[in-house]
């Protein structure tokens, strides 16, 4: 194996669980927490000195990962902290020329796998070289006799002997098919790799036999043209390189094309050029690769000044970024960290921590400190966290006294109905929960909730500003609640994949386990993982954030119809030994039965997480409850996943405050408005510029209320812009880019009515 450069860290670790978690989306979608995956950092290493005075240092001992949305683009630049590992087998496929990608054998219907694999000797040679690009590249797939028959050790020296010979005349560029001859023996790699058992071993004829051939080809004079046509050759032979594990012979090879390489080069010489990172990145799990550069410390200055003199090409994911990354191997390695520290100081030191040299800077300052821990004084990087958070978090805003947002990049509007969106989930939290206030020693009086702009910023950065792991979808972070001044944070990232719509990914999920810490479960995280309560602690956020965002919660009520679970067993959930299914989905429906059909229970049970009786809570669990619902839980089952599941708490805007009851505001609600027949109801609120959308509703009561619209004046069945009248009181009105000012509506009572409640929004 060849694991990544990139190790992940245990440190912080929650019980890993996979996150190929599908959620539905909606506003601030909540897309339910895995528990950890390794993040970043070499297990047992401690966190870096010095830390941002917004961070909270060490590990607390509360951290939750979240899980990253199936739906989280890639991105070309490198990540600090990515558990991208190398890949086990040789490159596979092409990248230049006329085959650039591994096709199936259906699209290429001209090429016999026959004439590969009945052949051998000239006449295989022949073939090869009379094979269009294409073709070839079609070998990468082979499999079972085809691959044997292909690619056994005597086929392989046999075309590696070819390459030799035709080598000695290559006229740089493909007229003699040596392009297709370095991609034979590239497929040949890739296949034995991957079927070893099939094809056989590779021994000392093959190595022999490649060395010849790579030795030819780089010995002839055109193979350093700096050409397109050269270049198409050229980048496979260098990509052949470490498909053949070459990689300490021709270092050399290397050390030449970073030194030779300007911008101005052709695509197919840069391509060249950019496969030398592959070559430098997996060379370091060689031990003869490490000796060939303990030896010739050229290399790691050739490797930096390629950097330096290039780095107006940088711009996050180039070439020049790429290979530079590798130099953070240096330090990684005993025999080569002399070497490395003063290249990583200097470069680390040399370019900015943000923009377009942020994914250089932040990779090899997590080499230089999780690969050559407690030295940050020697790299000047003591001080850079408490740098990053000015830098990178330029929005600042205070929500009220219990929340505040520190984000890159939100506009005002943003950050105004994500305040909104968590201030009214604390009244629907404690209406489903009925708690009596925070649990004792519990100082978590406010939350502060960071948003990074994307998946890529957050994991370019986060793990760096608030050490933590970064391989996932978020972080809550609770702290130590019982310390005075604990500072709990979520740090999160936008879900630029739904742009234009905005939504922070898993707020309303989150916000509800700081919630839930703070009333419900005593004590810190650990503290509340000495029993099971994973089937409370995250089916409440689930049924929470979806109950209180109004959104129908598809994979739970998927998951019912297939009644896997008893409700007993949900009680015995664990990070360990659930999936993320059984977790979230399973979670969600044991509290949401729970929470509907035996609310006593509930509150009972809750009475004794709030004082940390944890045994006491198990107990209650397991022996008073036991098996004795999970008869009615498989009933209730059914009919949930014919998704008729039972009601669920509505959520009401807050009454409005002003003291003219006719007055209403942004997302407010007036209760009992009534009107005898023939007689308004008469209201209005004043709009800020900018409101792209305002709607007015009316629920509830008895008789027959219509409403009516009107920008400029009191609205009236006479003087009105917009109405609604339906039967009943059930009305809605939504207006699209209302006026800035006054704006009126009113119910017109078409029978007389009472009981009625309004409500009005506006984004």
């Amino acid at each position: 194996m060849r694991p990544s450069s990139i190790a992940k860290d245990a440190a912080r670790r929650l019980p890993a669980l996979g996150t190929a978690l599908l959620l539905s989306l909606g506003l601030f979608a909540p897309a339910a927490q895995a528990a950890g995956t390794p993040g970043s950092a070499p297990a047992g290493s401690p966190a870096a000195p010095a830390a941002p005075a917004a961070s909270t240092g060490k590990a607390a001992p509360r951290t939750i990962p979240v899980p990253k949305s199936p739906d989280t683009p890639e991105d070309a630049r490198p990540l600090a902290s990515d558990p991208r590992a190398k890949a086990t087998a040789p490159t596979a496929g092409s990248s230049v020329g006329a085959a650039k990608s591994a096709r199936q054998f259906s699209a290429a219907a001209a090429c016999d796998v026959s004439a590969f694999t009945g052949k051998s000797g000239a006449a295989l040679v022949q073939q090869v070289k009379s094979s269009g690009l294409d073709c070839v590249n079609t070998l990468f797939q082979l499999a079972g006799n085809d691959a044997k028959g292909a690619f056994n050790e005597a086929q392989m020296v046999t075309v590696a002997n070819a390459l030799r010979d035709t080598a000695a005349t290559y006229p740089g560029n493909n007229s003699t098919s040596a392009g297709q001859l370095v991609l034979f023996l590239r497929a040949g790699y890739y296949v034995q790799w991957n079927n070893k058992d099939v094809v056989g071993p590779y021994g000392d004829g093959l190595k022999s036999a490649i060395r010849g051939a790579l030795d030819a080809f780089y010995a002839a004079p055109h193979s350093k043209d700096v050409t397109d046509a050269n270049g198409d050759t050229l980048a496979e032979a260098v990509t052949l390189i470490d498909s053949a594990q070459e990689n300490a012979r021709y270092t050399g090879v290397v050390k030449r094309l970073l030194n030779d390489y300007t911008g101005s080069w052709p695509a197919a010489m840069t391509t060249a050029v950019a496969n030398t990172e592959t070559v430098i990145e997996r060379g370091f799990d060689l031990p003869e690769f490490v000796a060939a550069l303990q030896a010739d410390p050229s290399f790691a200055t050739t490797a930096a000044s390629f950097v330096t003199r290039n780095s107006s090409l940088i711009n996050g994911g180039d070439l020049v970024t790429k290979i530079g990354i590798q130099l953070g191997n240096l330090v990684a390695n005993d025999a080569l960290r002399a070497q490395g520290r003063p290249i990583l100081k200097d470069l680390i030191n040399r370019y900015p921590l943000v923009g377009n040299t942020g994914p250089l800077t932040m990779n090899l300052l997590w080499f230089a400190e999780k690969k050559d821990v407690g030295n940050c004084s020697l790299y000047g990087t003591c001080d850079v966290p408490a740098k990053l958070v000015p830098l990178v978090l330029t929005v600042d805003h205070t929500c009220n006294a219990n929340l505040r947002i520190r984000a890159q990049d939100m506009t005002a509007q943003q950050l105004a109905d994500t305040c909104t969106s968590l201030i009214n989930q604390d009244a629907f939290f404690h209406k489903v929960v009925k708690d009596g206030g925070p649990v004792a020693n519990d100082n978590n009086t406010n939350l502060e909730v960071v948003a990074f702009d994307d998946y890529y910023n957050y994991s370019l950065y986060a793990w760096e500003m608030y050490k933590i792991e970064v391989d996932n979808g978020g972080m809550y972070e609770e702290g130590d609640p019982a310390k005075a001044g604990n500072q709990a944070r979520f740090i999160a990232h936008e879900a630029s994949w739904l742009r234009p719509q905005f939504q922070i990914w898993n707020l309303n999920h989150e916000y509800t386990h700081y919630l839930d810490g703070r009333y419900n479960m005593y004590g810190d995280f650990e503290a509340g993982m000495t029993t099971p309560t994973i089937w409370w602690v995250e089916g409440l956020a689930e049924y929470v954030s979806y109950s209180y965002r109004g959104e129908h919660y598809d994979a739970a009520v998927a998951q019912a119809a297939k009644g896997t679970y008893t409700l007993s067993t949900l009680f015995d959930s664990t990070y360990d030994n659930a999936d993320s299914t059984r977790v979230y989905n399973w979670g969600y429906l044991a509290v949401r039965y729970m929470l509907q059909s035996h609310p006593q229970d509930v509150d009972a049970l809750l009475a004794k997480y709030r004082a940390g009786d944890w045994n006491g809570a198990r107990t209650l669990l397991k022996t008073t409850i036991g098996t004795s619902y999970d008869a009615d839980f498989a009933t209730w089952l059914k009919q949930c996943g014919a998704d008729n599941c039972g009601s669920l708490p509505t959520n009401q805007a807050p009454l409005c405050t002003a003291a003219d009851t006719r007055q209403f505001d942004k997302n407010c609600r007036r209760d009992n408005v009534a009107a005898t027949t023939g007689n308004y109801s008469y209201s209005f609120l004043t709009l800020p510029a900018g409101v792209k959308q305002l709607t007015i509703t009316t629920t509830g009561g008895t008789g027959n209320a219509d409403l009516y619209y009107n920008a400029g004046s009191w609205a009236t069945t006479g003087s009105y812009t917009a109405k609604s009248t339906t039967s009943g009181n059930g009305e809605t009105l939504t207006i699209t880019n209302p006026p800035a000012g006054y704006v009126f509506f009113s119910l017109y009572a078409q029978q007389g009515f009472g009981g009625a409640t309004v409500t009005t929004t506006y984004n």
